[in-house]
Formats: C-alpha cells, sequence, structure tokens
C-alpha cells in the first residue's frame, strides 16, 4: 500500500493542477482538489509519526499533537482569508462531530465485529472524557450564552475562551507527557504500531517529505476554497453543510483510517486516543488558532457557533462520555454512535442557513 502513495500523490497533484490551469469546471477542481489533500494528509501524518519515532516520546507526542490537524488548519486559515467565517466555524464542528460520532463509532463498529468486547485505558479515558467537557461544553456553550445579553462582547468572549483554551490545552498535553506519562503509557506503542505499517522514514527526508506536503497542502486548499465558493451555490449547498460534511471529512480522512485499523487490530487505546484526542485538538488549539489568525487577516471570527451547531457538539460529547466511561466497546455502541452522526449530518444538509 505504502509504495502506491508516492505515484497516487504525484498523480492526483498534477491532475488537479491541471484542472486548475485549464480553467475546468469548478466540479471537476473541486473533486480533484479534494482527492489530492487525502493523500497528501496521509504523507504528511506519516513524515510526522517518523520524525517523532526519531525524536523520542516526549518530543514526539509534541510534535503529532502540533502537526495532528495541519491540513484542516491550512484550509481555515485559506478559508478565513476569503472571508468564509462561516465555513471555518462549521469545519470546526464538523471535526468534532466527526471524530467523535463517526470515527469514534466506526471503530468501535469494525473493532467489535471481530472482538465481541474491546478493553482501553479507563484512566485516560476518564481524562479525555473531562477534556472533552471542558473543551465544547464550557468554551463553546458558554460563550454563546452569555453572547444573547446583546452586549457585543463576541471578540472579546471569545479571545478569553481562546487564551484559557490554548493554556489548558498545553497543560493538557505537559500532564500526559511529563508528569502523569505512566497513565497515557500506551503512547508509546505508536512505534510499534508504525513498525506493524512499515519502517520509519529516516530524518531528513521526513522533514523534506513535510515541509513540500505542506506547501502543496496549501495550494490545493486555496483551489479548493476558490472552488466551494461557486459550487456550493450551485449544488444547493450551505457553507455550513460544506464546513461540516465536507471539509471536515477531507482534512481528516488519512487519520480516520489509522483509528479505524488500529480497533480491527485490537488496539483501542490507540484508535481512542486518535478520535477523541483529535476532537480535543481541533476545540482547544486549532479554533484558538484559527480565532487570532482571523483576526491577523482582518475578517474576524468569534467563537460563537449556531445552536444547531451547539446542540449537536453537546450531544456528541455526552454520548461518547457514556459510551467510554466504562473502559469497554463493543460493535453497537459503535452503530449507535455512526447513526447519530448521520441524523445529524442530514440535518446539516437540509439547513440552508442559520
Amino acid at each position: 500500500m505504502n509504495r502506491w502513495i508516492w505515484p497516487i500523490t504525484a498523480f492526483l497533484v498534477v491532475a488537479s493542477a491541471a484542472a486548475e490551469f485549464s480553467h475546468a469546471s469548478d466540479l471537476v477542481v473541486f473533486v480533484l482538489s479534494c482527492a489530492a489533500i487525502v493523500p497528501l494528509a496521509g504523507l504528511m501524518g506519516r513524515a510526522t509519526e517518523s520524525i517523532a519515532a526519531h525524536a523520542g516520546p516526549r518530543i514526539g507526542g509534541l510534535l503529532s499533537a502540533t502537526f495532528g490537524n495541519a491540513v484542516e488548519l491550512i484550509i481555515g486559515v485559506i478559508a478565513l482569508a476569503h472571508g468564509m467565517s462561516t465555513l471555518v466555524k462549521a469545519s470546526i464542528t464538523g471535526s468534532i462531530l466527526g471524530n467523535l460520532l463517526f470515527v469514534l463509532g466506526l471503530s468501535f463498529f469494525v473493532g467489535g465485529i471481530r472482538h465481541p468486547i474491546q478493553h482501553f485505558n479507563i484512566r485516560a479515558a476518564r481524562s479525555n472524557a473531562s477534556m472533552l467537557l471542558l473543551g465544547v461544553g464550557i468554551a463553546f456553550i458558554v460563550p454563546a450564552i452569555f453572547s444573547m445579553s446583546g452586549q457585543g462582547v463576541g471578540i472579546g468572549l471569545s479571545g478569553a475562551v481562546a487564551g484559557v483554551s490554548l493554556v489548558l490545552y498545553l497543560a493538557g498535553l505537559y500532564f500526559a507527557l511529563f508528569t502523569h506519562r505512566e497513565v497515557f503509557a500506551y503512547l508509546e506503542d505508536t512505534g510499534e504500531a508504525e513498525e506493524e505499517q512499515g519502517a520509519a522514514m529516516r530524518m531528513l527526508p521526513a522533514v523534506a517529505v513535510l515541509l513540500v506536503a505542506t506547501c502543496i497542502v496549501g495550494i490545493e486548499s486555496e483551489w479548493l476554497v476558490d472552488s466551494m465558493r461557486t459550487l456550493g451555490s450551485a449544488l444547493g449547498w450551505s457553507e455550513v453543510f460544506l464546513g461540516v460534511v465536507v471539509v471536515a471529512i477531507i482534512g481528516n480522512a488519512a487519520e480516520h483510517a489509522s483509528a479505524v485499523w488500529m480497533a480491527w487490530k485490537n488496539r483501542m487505546d490507540l484508535s481512542l486516543e486518535i478520535a477523541v484526542g483529535s476532537s480535543l485538538q481541533v476545540a482547544m488549539f486549532v479554533a484558538p488558532i484559527l480565532f487570532i489568525a482571523s483576526l491577523l487577516l482582518g475578517h474576524p471570527m468569534p467563537l460563537l457557533f449556531s445552536w444547531p451547531e451547539l446542540a449537536s457538539m453537546g450531544a456528541a460529547v455526552m454520548l461518547v462520555v457514556v459510551l467510554m466511561v466504562d473502559g469497554e466497546s463493543n460493535w453497537l455502541e459503535g452503530a449507535m454512535a455512526v447513526g447519530a452522526y448521520l441524523v445529524m449530518a442530514v440535518g446539516f444538509y437540509t439547513l440552508r442557513s442559520f
């Protein structure tokens, strides 16, 4: 599989470039850009893991946490530069819903087919559950409640939320990688998982791949955002639906596949870390960074989400917390989570605007 990712990626990048410069239809540019970003994200992830393997578990953990959602961050910054703040906030919502319900649910379902009852680290699960309640339940819902006062507190309150979220996210990393490292010892199994997938790249080639892939993702994201501006109107898709479903899936496709594959191999600790850890990173790292970027780009984006988004994220967090607290999973729990995601996706599709 790994030997084919290079020619496939090169072909898709060249095809998307040809479509863009030949002024092909927005649909063709959109599809090819999406297709090219998915394997590029996979290459970025593999390069980051290889660098992490050479750097050691602590530095490696920091690198993995930092670059875990790099593709989505790049797409978000470019969309903000085009003034598409609704799309960006919807992509934050979609990433959280996608990781918590679709990816984790699919992992539970696929893993449960092969292993009737799967177990994972209950202490780590409880810690992640607490962070989820804080990162989504408080950081997103409370500002929306206070904004209802109509006092124009959006930007100031969003700045406070962004600052506190970043500090707590960094504190969580310090907790996991330094002071309570034994609780999260399963993170060090990443090296073993990588050996199963193939030998890690050497340090310099991995750095080169990461830099080149990041640059190409930036270019592809520019074409993707440009095509979405008109394609959404032509297909009757709102920016919210594009962000919640399309952008979120594109940015995390490679990571999604890894979580499901780990569950199939009964490595539920790693699967849970990929799905839940990615949601935490989006809520407490990516969202604040995008807020700061919006200020620098001159398109302020208050971290105030619509009530359908907030209700969906709150329900997703509560469901996942209930599913995680016993330290066990099965295929029926996975089916419930995936079903909840599908219902929410259809709901967002039916909403043309808020």
